[in-house]
């Protein structure tokens, strides 16, 4: 049988002066705090982390037509600022294809802001299915990956810091490219003794009609609910995070401001502008302040409280297609885009085409038309940087602001 183990004598406590324990824990301080195991990072999400700005919407914000820096008739590298990846947003591919998120795009604001893209060129205010899919800005998800942009807000929100959403929406609500075409249909297909004008043809005036203006905005009203919905189901409150609403670019000069006669053809084959004078100011004069007018009456129909306006209408004036301060490459004897002075004496809206790039062998697409490219989409990108104002976002009226480059990007002014 085993006997148990004796017990050891205890050892007397040996007691510490308290001033030397005092000057002992003044020593271990520092030490403490190093060793003290350090708390469980916070992963990003609604108020942590770096701040993000991310754009949705349609092709006036996605970056259509970003790789062109102006316009030439006599060879297309002349322009070409960013490549044939120019719309590669996924690595070597689009994440979804003909969205057209550009390199060039304006959520790119940098500056210890990163940006994210979920625009795309077709928007409407819903998802539309078909040849290509078309996210509108709704909470579509057919559960195969294809997701309304809403729905990929809130996914992207949840865990980013968003602090301010960009928003072009409603011109494709107003049928924009159908009433493009009609007008340039219009303009080739009749005479300058004989004009037929679109401004008056009944497929363009039914966009513009009291009852369709109200039904477009009120839909436009909805998108810009869902994306109040898709931040608070983000778990971001109302005043954390602000919606930056962009109205639509005049394109086109009035007619007394286009450098081509409108006799002949020259206007569309040399310019690709090819719209009658009426239609021009027509245009200028009406179609765009309705559906500006529409963009920024949503905001508030729709009660949003945390809203500021980004407004583009006279962004590029002076810059705009066939107008007559700018010209083509050739036209300004300048052979790059590179080149000092390019972005002040070209183009800043792309020209409008007619052959699809499938059958022509073109680097262009049909859809790139009448859009903002290379140089406006960083003049844009810096007025919305201006916008974010530091964190605090502001709104205002983007403008011109002088010659030249500054940083790389047109010199814009938010006023």
């Amino acid at each position: 049988m085993s006997s148990s183990p004796r017990p050891l004598p205890a050892r007397p406590r040996r007691t510490v002066p308290a001033t030397l324990a005092g000057l002992l824990l003044t020593l271990l301080g520092g030490l403490l705090v190093a060793v003290t195991p350090a708390a469980p990072a916070r992963a990003d999400g609604p108020g942590v982390g770096i701040p993000w700005v991310v754009t949705v919407g349609d092709s006036y914000i996605s970056g259509e037509a970003g790789r062109w820096a102006g316009s030439s008739n006599s060879s297309t590298t002349t322009a070409d600022a960013l490549g044939s990846t120019a719309y590669y947003d996924n690595g070597n591919s689009e994440s979804i294809p003909r969205c057209h998120r550009s390199k060039s795009a304006e959520a790119y604001v940098g500056g210890g802001v990163n940006g994210y893209n979920l625009a795309c060129s077709g928007a409407t205010t819903a998802t539309t299915t078909g040849t290509y899919f078309k996210p509108g800005l709704d909470f579509y998800d057919d559960g195969a990956g294809h997701l309304g942009q809403a729905k990929s807000l809130q996914q992207f929100a949840a865990g980013h810091n968003v602090g301010m959403v960009v928003v072009s929406i409603g011109g494709n609500d107003f049928h924009f490219g159908d009433v493009v075409q009609t007008c340039v249909t219009d303009f080739l297909s009749s005479f300058s003794w004989a004009k037929d004008y679109c401004k008056d043809d009944s497929s363009v005036t039914s966009n513009f009609t009291a009852g369709n203006i109200a039904a477009v905005r009120a839909r436009i009203a909805a998108a810009y609910t869902n994306l109040r919905t898709a931040m608070r189901n983000a778990g971001y409150a109302d005043d954390a995070w602000t919606l930056l609403v962009q109205n639509y670019p005049s394109p086109l000069p009035r007619g007394s401001g286009f450098r081509y006669s409108e006799s002949g053809y020259s206007r569309q084959d040399t310019g690709g502008c090819g719209f009658w004078n009426a239609d021009a100011d027509w245009a200028n004069d009406s179609a765009l302040p309705t559906i500006n007018t529409a963009v920024t009456g949503a905001a508030a129909d729709a009660g949003l409280t945390n809203v500021q306006t980004l407004d583009l209408a006279s962004a590029f004036n002076g810059r705009r297609l066939c107008e007559s301060t700018v010209g083509l490459y050739e036209e300004k004897g300048l052979s790059s885009w590179t080149q000092a002075g390019a972005v002040d004496q070209t183009e800043w809206v792309n020209q409008i085409r007619t052959v699809t790039t499938c059958c022509s062998g073109s680097p262009y697409y049909v859809q790139e038309s009448l859009h903002p490219n290379y140089w406006a989409q960083l003049a844009t990108r810096s007025c919305v940087r201006q916008a974010w104002n530091g964190g605090a976002p502001r709104g205002g009226s983007c403008s011109i602001a002088g010659t030249g480059l500054l940083n790389g990007e047109p010199r814009m002014s938010l006023g």
